[in-house]
C-alpha cells in the first residue's frame, strides 16, 4: 500500500481519495482498460488511478475535485481555481476563451509560451505585441514594462485583456503591480503565464505572486517548481473582471473528460505540501541556490543571474563570457546523469526545486565548473536569443492564418510571404514566427543561427529549416506598406 507523504492525509482531499483506492482496489468495470493489472504491460501503469469511478464516482458524488479545488483557491486568494491534467497549456488556453469574443484585440507579451498564441487561434483573439525589456549586460528578457502596456492601450485602445508571461523562462521578474495598475485603470483584466512560478509568495525571500499583486487570473505549474505529476497546473482567478461561467465554459470546452486521478491528486498534494511546509521548504532551497550562485559566480567569465529582479529559486548563467558553448556543456552533463532544463550557445538554466538537496546540487555546480573550464574559448560578446529579440510583423490574425490554405517553399523563397506556421527555439517556446506574421530575412537568420548552434527549432513541418509553410493567397504578392509596422495588431496593417 502506498505510504501516507509527509503526513498530508486529511489536508489533501484527492490525495487522500488516491491512497483509500489502493487501500481497498475495487474489481472496476470502468476505464482506465488495464484494471490495475501491471502483469500486462508492466508497472507504467501503476497509481494510474482516474477521477471518474476511481478518486470520485462516475457521478462525482464525492465532491473530492471542487473541494481540492477550493481549498487551492484560498490559498492563493482566488475566487476560482481548476486543477489541469493539460499544464499550463490548457490553462492557457481556456483562458484566451474565456476574456474575450472573435476579433477582439487582446494586448500579449511577445515572450509567452505558444501555448498562449494558439490559444489566440481557438479563440479568434488579434494579438497586439508587446515586446519585453532586454538586458543589455546578458541579451536577457526584463520582462513587460508598465510603459509598453501604456502604449498598447494608446495603439489599441479597444483591448480586451492583457496578457503577460512573468517570470521570464530564464528567472527574471517584472513589475506585475505595475502592469496591474495599468490594465485596471483601462477597465481590463491582466492574465499572467506564471508557469514558472508556483512557489512564489510562500516565502519572504521570494517574489509575492501575481495575484497577490493585483493580477486577475494566474497560471501556474505545479509539475515545474513543486513535486506533482507531469501536467499538474492551477488556474487561479478573481472573478471581478473576468466572468466565471465564462472561465468556467472554456475551461470544459478544452480538458480531457477522461482527467488522470493520479496527476490531479498530486496537485493536491503539492498544494497541501506548499501550505504546511512551504516556509521551510522553500527557505532552504533559497539558501541552497545562493551558495550555488556564490560558488559558481567565482568562474572567469561567468555571469550568475542575481539580484532583486531575479528569481531567487532559479540558476541561470550566461556563457560568453567563458567563450564555452552551452550546447557543448549541457552534452557533458547529460553523459553525467545531470540534464538541465535549457541550454543554448550563450545560456543554461538548471530548475532546482524543493526536491534537491545539497549533494545533488553540489553536484552539478563541480559537473558545471568541470565542463566549463574543458570548454573555455575566446570570450564573446552578448547576443540576445531568437525568442527574446523577435520583432513581428503582423499582416493577418493568427486564426486566419492557421486555417488558411498554404504551401511550403524554400525558406529564402518564403520572405517576406506570410508565416502558416509557428516556429520556435525549444526551451523555451516563445515564437519567433507565428502564423500570420511576415518571414523576414532577419527572423529566417535567427533560426538558422539557433538551428546551427545546436537549438532544437520546434513545431515547424520541417525542423531543418530547408522549407517554410507560407499561405498561398499572398504568392507572388510583395508585402504592402502597411505591413512593415512592427509588434503591432492587424488593425495597422
Amino acid at each position: 500500500m502506498p505510504t501516507d507523504p509527509r503526513g498530508l492525509r486529511g489536508d489533501a482531499p484527492l490525495l487522500d481519495a488516491w491512497l483509500r483506492f489502493h487501500e481497498q482496489p475495487p474489481a472496476p468495470f470502468t476505464i482506465p482498460g488495464h484494471k490495475h493489472r501491471t502483469d500486462l504491460v508492466g508497472d507504467v501503469i501503476a497509481g494510474d488511478v482516474p477521477l471518474y469511478g476511481g478518486l470520485d464516482t462516475v457521478k462525482l458524488t464525492g465532491g473530492v475535485l471542487a473541494d481540492a479545488e477550493a481549498r487551492a483557491a484560498v490559498l492563493w486568494g482566488a475566487d476560482v481555481c481548476r486543477f489541469s491534467v493539460g499544464g499550463s497549456t490548457h490553462a492557457n488556453q481556456a483562458l484566451a476563451l474565456a476574456i474575450g469574443s472573435e476579433g477582439d484585440r487582446v494586448l500579449v507579451g511577445r515572450t509567452l509560451h505558444r501555448s498562449v498564441l494558439l490559444g489566440l487561434v481557438l479563440a479568434g483573439l488579434e494579438p497586439v505585441w508587446l515586446r519585453p525589456d532586454l538586458d543589455a549586460a546578458t541579451g536577457l528578457p526584463l520582462g513587460v514594462s508598465p510603459a509598453a502596456v501604456e502604449d498598447g492601450f494608446r495603439r489599441a485602445p479597444d483591448a480586451v485583456a492583457v496578457l503577460v508571461g512573468d517570470p521570464a523562462y530564464v528567472g527574471t521578474v517584472g513589475d506585475v503591480a505595475g502592469l496591474a495598475d495599468v490594465a485596471h485603470r483601462h477597465g481590463r483584466p491582466l492574465v499572467v503565464d506564471a508557469a514558472w512560478a508556483a512557489h512564489f509568495g510562500f516565502h519572504p525571500a521570494l517574489p509575492q505572486h501575481a495575484l497577490a499583486l493585483g493580477a486577475d487570473a494566474l497560471v501556474t505549474s505545479a509539475h515545474k517548481t513543486l513535486p506533482a505529476w507531469s501536467q499538474a497546473a492551477y488556474l487561479l482567478a478573481r472573478t471581478d473582471r473576468i466572468d466565471p461561467a465564462r472561465l468556467e465554459a472554456a475551461v470544459e470546452a478544452t480538458h480531457t473528460t477522461s482527467p488522470a486521478g493520479a496527476i490531479l491528486a498530486s496537485a493536491d498534494a503539492a498544494r497541501a505540501l506548499l501550505a504546511r511546509d512551504g516556509v521551510e521548504l522553500l527557505g532552504a532551497l533559497v539558501d541552497r541556490v545562493a551558495r550555488a550562485r556564490a560558488t559558481l559566480s567565482d568562474i572567469p567569465g561567468l555571469v550568475v543571474l542575481d539580484g532583486p529582479h531575479v528569481d531567487p529559486a532559479k540558476l541561470t548563467l550566461v556563457l560568453g563570457g567563458t567563450g564555452a558553448d552551452g550546447v557543448r556543456v549541457e552534452r557533458d552533463l547529460i553523459a553525467e546523469g545531470l540534464p538541465v532544463e535549457m541550454a543554448d550557445r550563450d545560456t543554461i538554466v538548471a530548475l532546482v526545486t524543493v526536491a534537491d538537496d545539497d549533494v545533488s546540487v553540489g553536484r552539478l555546480g563541480d559537473a558545471l565548473a568541470a565542463a566549463l573550464e574543458r570548454h573555455r574559448g575566446e570570450p564573446r560578446p552578448v547576443v540576445p536569443a531568437a525568442a527574446w529579440n523577435v520583432d513581428p510583423i503582423v499582416v493577418t490574425t493568427p486564426r486566419t492564418a492557421f486555417f488558411a490554405q498554404h504551401e511550403s517553399v524554400p525558406i529564402e523563397a518564403a520572405i517576406g510571404r506570410t508565416c502558416a506556421e509557428l516556429v520556435a527555439p525549444y526551451p523555451p517556446g516563445v515564437p519567433v514566427l507565428a502564423p500570420g506574421e511576415q518571414v523576414t530575412a532577419a527572423a529566417v537568420e535567427a533560426l538558422r543561427t539557433a538551428h546551427r548552434h545546436g537549438t532544437r527549432v520546434a513545431y515547424a513541418a520541417d525542423a531543418s529549416l530547408a522549407t517554410l509553410r507560407v499561405l498561398r493567397s499572398d504568392r507572388g504578392r510583395a508585402p504592402e506598406p502597411a505591413q512593415r509596422h512592427t509588434a503591432s495588431s492587424v488593425e495597422e496593417a
